[in-house]
């Protein structure tokens, strides 16, 4: 396809472009791997576009060409009018576009703060008042003002991607790239920042391309590509790509929450999609009631209510008892007298804004920090505890604490998978049958082959180098494990496994403790849901009692899951407009009347047909 540029109307132009990177088969021979395989589209000055793919389909190598991080090997790629491959103007491109990647570790090189934020400027030779001006109001931009003069490696997880966003911001880019930029936020810093995103966009006409899984943000857009293996899959408005949702799944992707689950209910009254009605909830709402009206479905059954099963009388297998900490002496305090229970066999979920906490309290679950007041004690199955504050302890309890990080792939360092995975039973006196044994254990649970043992975990994909750290936990047989944002960086199928694969550790028995920015993953698979504000817990609730208590979410400013918003609203329109439908919330999923909906629909429309 050929495509002309017009100037000052198109800010990236790409011809049928190629790109491959080398790779090696068992670290020796050399392997071309194609990576962008005739990508062709072209991004208005001023557009907000979304690139939508799984993990290794070629939507994050077509950014980099972008920004000339690579070059390509085939076809045309211009930017800003000038082609990629002249380096004539290498500067002229790299100056005015901002790259944000997914981990902002890759890219923080300043000590402090605000010296990370003005490092891009600076090496432009801005000012020093300008510059100061852009620090200040990058800084502000993203929340981080009172951090300024703190170390940049200090900062938690969802801290560091909003220094990473302040520092592109303070470049004034033209064109601003987000590689799954958002992907450690916390619901409401996300928001905030996309809000943030959009209003340069709007104001100022910055281009700005987003690399993304998540369909709610791609759905904020004004146009979506879709990639597979390479190639251009789908091309067109949010509502034109939802309305195909037999094509997204084929492209190994999910539909938004709410209009996934608006288009079930479509199905079961065999009703066609129309992308008209997915501009936004409320016209699919009032689609929906209308559809609803029509066909006059007067016999509704209601489901008994379902009992989700307790876990809370199990024993508590791990507690903290006035637990506080601070990283500096006479420093803020992280942690403030924190008391929490965990049962055996519960799944707990971790939640709160970046920042909170989260990550400091896991950390001291099996060691990593030591008290400095207060205790984490870990009740073993043997009948045993463990203190952390004890030093002799420490090595029994990590046997039975399993923390796995935030990017796990780090905790990865031998030069075979297996002995990576064995490296944590090295000194607990096994044959090295035993060993063995225990290592196949571990890679069958995580759903790995035997053929990878021997290959050099860094050759493996991203999703295998998860796999590969959780079994070297796993491989410990721990009683409680603990995840730190477990799914992040996922694409949905990578998501879905890995908490497929929590799902089964739960079945057999294990305790797991998960960190979450996701709200609807929380719903979805907590028993239990511990609310982390300003390094105090603020809330233990079931999952459906937090989230039923909208007064509660509200004060305690946690966004609401997704399909649980628009399940709320779908029902409140629909018992407004047929007053004889009665909706009877199961226990599992107490705010989830449209769930309820949808089976009382079904129901009906069994039962009208038998007559």
């Amino acid at each position: 396809m050929n495509l002309d540029i017009t100037e000052n109307k198109i800010e990236v132009l790409a011809n049928n472009v190629h790109f491959s990177y080398t790779t090696y088969v068992d670290g020796v021979n050399e392997e071309m791997k194609k990576a962008v395989d005739g990508m062709s589209l072209s991004l208005q000055k001023g557009s907000y576009t979304a690139i939508l793919g799984p993990n290794g389909s070629g939507k994050s190598t077509f950014a980099k060409l972008i920004d000339i991080l690579e070059v390509p090997e085939e076809g045309i790629l211009e930017v800003f009018g000038y082609s990629t491959t002249d380096e004539e103007h290498f500067w002229d491109i790299r100056e005015n576009c901002s790259y944000v990647f997914q981990n902002p570790d890759n890219q923080i090189v300043g000590t402090l703060v605000e010296e990370d934020v003005a490092f891009g400027p600076e090496n432009l030779g801005v000012p020093t008042a300008e510059l100061r001006k852009r620090v200040d109001e990058a800084l502000a931009y993203v929340g981080l003002s009172e951090f300024a003069k703190k170390e940049a490696a200090n900062l938690s997880g969802g801290q560091k991607q909003k220094l990473a966003i302040a520092g592109a911001l303070a470049m004034k880019p033209q064109l601003l790239i987000l590689d799954e930029s958002t992907a450690m936020l916390d619901p409401n810093s996300r928001d905030e920042f996309l809000a943030i995103v959009e209003k340069m966009n709007k104001e100022r006409g910055i281009t700005v391309l987003t690399i993304t899984h998540d369909m709610s943000e791609a759905s904020r857009c004004d146009d979506v590509y879709v990639v597979k293996n390479g190639k251009i899959f789908m091309h067109g408005k949010p509502e034109e790509i939802f309305a195909q949702p037999e094509k997204i799944k084929e492209a190994s992707l999910e539909l938004p929450e709410d209009i996934e689950l608006y288009t079930d209910l479509l199905d079961i009254m065999d009703e066609p999609v129309n992308s008209d009605n997915l501009v936004s909830q409320d016209v699919m709402i009032n689609s929906f009631v209308d559809i609803l009206k029509d066909k006059d479905l007067n016999k509704v059954y209601v489901p008994s209510k379902e009992t989700e099963k307790n876990k809370l009388d199990s024993g508590v297998v791990l507690e903290v008892k006035d637990l506080s900490f601070r990283y500096e002496d006479k420093g803020k305090l992280i942690l403030n007298n924190l008391n929490l229970k965990v049962n055996r066999g519960e799944v707990l979920a971790v939640v709160g804004k970046s920042g909170c906490g989260k990550t400091t309290l896991i950390s001291h679950f099996n060691g990593i920090f030591r008290p400095q007041t207060g205790d984490v004690i870990f009740s073993s199955s043997d009948g045993n505890t463990y203190s952390t504050t004890n030093k002799k302890q420490i090595l029994s309890l990590r046997q039975g604490i399993g923390l796995v990080f935030q990017y796990p792939e780090y905790q990865l360092f031998e030069d075979t998978v297996e002995k990576d995975i064995a490296y944590g039973i090295r000194k607990l006196g096994l044959t090295d049958e035993e060993k063995h044994a225990r290592v196949l254990e571990a890679i069958s649970l995580v759903g790995l082959s035997e053929d990878v043992l021997s290959s050099s975990p860094f050759e493996l994909s991203g999703g295998q180098k998860r796999r590969v750290a959780l079994a070297g936990v796993l491989v410990m047989k721990p009683e409680v494990l603990v995840l730190d944002e477990p799914a992040s960086g996922l694409d949905p199928k990578g998501r879905r496994d890995m908490f497929a694969l929590i799902k089964k550790l739960s079945d057999i028995g294990t305790t797991i403790i998960l960190v979450s920015h996701n709200m609807d993953e929380a719903f979805r698979y907590a028993d239990r849901i511990c609310v982390v504000k300003n390094g105090t817990i603020e809330e233990i609730r079931t999952a459906s009692a937090l989230f039923m208590d909208k007064v509660r979410t509200k004060e305690l400013n946690i966004a609401l899951p997704h399909l649980v918003a628009f399940s709320d609203k779908l029902k409140n329109a629909v018992v407004n407009s047929i007053g004889d439908v009665d909706f009877e919330p199961t226990e599992r999923y107490a705010s989830l009347e449209a769930a309820t909906i949808l089976r009382s629909i079904k129901k009906s429309k069994e039962v009208n047909h038998a007559e």
